[in-house]
């Protein structure tokens, strides 16, 4: 099984500035990412995608594929992370042949771990032909979330699915951004990296799902971080 992981670091970040470098317990916040991909030992390659120099030049030192600077259209706000994906598949295949699936690892998942990343391969190697994908259980179950508009409040699940009790309700999960693995075909044909043959790897870990986007959700990858020196 041959497997490319991409690691999508854009140097512009408007809620945290230069957060890709900045430090958190004294590495670089792509540190985080690509240090466990490489010593896992699971992919053909590790390739960082990036626009800025500085993130560019941490990633080779760190021992990652750094082949360009993401072109311009890449680089915006409106760049999709399937844009970012499919410009470093086509890329690589052409240079260093086909692969089985591309592995998206965000570095803004932290703390994922090394037997989650070995868990998703091998969830993945057992139908090459079908994504995988890491969730978590839902804090708050679709069965009590709602939709509003001006008649006032439906359930998102109906009425009667509403009135269960929480014992009696299906359990539920959410997308958790640690681990994306999809096969070529389906990245290309269906512009996403899921469709409805997804498999589905849970992460019970809180540390693990930690998402940083907000000056809030730094502060607490920050006391999480100590757990881990």
């Amino acid at each position: 099984m041959k497997l490319l992981a991409l690691v999508p670091a854009r140097g512009g970040s408007k809620r945290l500035p230069g957060k890709n470098i900045k430090p958190l317990a004294g590495k670089p916040l792509i540190q985080w990412t690509i240090q466990p991909a490489l010593e896992s030992q699971l992919f053909c390659d590790v390739l960082l995608s990036t626009d800025d120099q500085q993130i560019a030049e941490t990633g080779k030192s760190l021992g990652c594929l750094v082949p360009w600077l993401r072109p311009a259209s890449l680089s915006s706000d409106t760049a999709t992370s399937i844009d970012v994906a499919l410009h470093a598949l086509d890329w690589y295949e052409t240079e260093h042949g086909k692969v089985d699936g591309l592995v998206l690892l965000q570095p803004t998942s932290p703390f994922r771990s090394i037997d989650t990343l070995q868990e998703t391969t091998r969830l993945f190697a057992s139908d090459m032909s079908k994504p995988v994908v890491t969730v978590s259980p839902v804090q708050q179950h679709p069965a009590w979330c709602f939709f509003q508009d001006e008649a006032g409040i439906s359930p998102c699940l109906g009425w009667e699915e509403s009135n269960k009790r929480s014992q009696d309700l299906k359990p539920a999960y959410a997308l958790n951004g640690v681990v994306y693995i999809t096969p070529p075909e389906v990245i290309r044909k269906e512009n996403n990296f899921l469709n409805n043959k997804t498999r589905a790897h849970i992460v019970n870990n809180i540390d693990e799902i930690i998402d940083i986007d907000t000056e809030d959700d730094w502060k607490h990858a920050e006391i999480t971080s100590r757990k881990f020196n």
